[in-house]
């Protein structure tokens, strides 16, 4: 075999591998329109959620920014990621989330309430979050 037949059987190889590599999560793209149909609705400013928590959904810096007591994001580590682990349903019950909720309309909007128990998101959504986490949480 000869040296410019070898170079380019690598090239293509390169290539062909490359393209074999883990679809990266983008927060925008994947994440966000997640957390704003499940979570937004308790979980932005002057919610229920928002009000016991502090944590809000807004915005990727309000997610990164966490709650009164912390982050809930550790990039790189979806084990380590305290939103991972409420939304596996992997922590006290009365802290799993996302929380069943009632809204009642007024004449003035609608209000916000939380129930008690939680639902379970669809694993694929999970998933998601997840593997972005995993990623390094990026803003993209």
């Amino acid at each position: 075999m000869s040296t410019r037949t070898l170079l380019l059987a690598l090239v293509t190889a390169s290539i062909a591998l490359a393209g074999c590599g883990e679809r990266q999560v983008s927060y925008s793209r994947d994440v966000a329109p997640i957390l704003k149909a499940n979570c937004a609705v308790c979980h932005t400013p002057g919610s229920p959620g928002y009000i016991k928590s502090g944590f809000s959904v807004a915005s990727y810096q309000d997610i990164m920014r966490g709650t009164r007591n912390g982050h809930v994001i550790a990039p790189g580590s979806a084990v380590g990621s305290t939103m991972v682990r409420l939304i596996r349903h992997q922590a006290d019950p009365t802290i799993n989330m996302p929380k069943n909720f009632t809204m009642i309309a007024t004449e003035h909007g609608s209000i916000v309430l939380p129930g008690v128990n939680a639902r379970q998101l669809p694993e694929h959504d999970v998933d998601i979050i997840a593997k972005w986490v995993d990623q390094g949480a990026k803003d993209n």
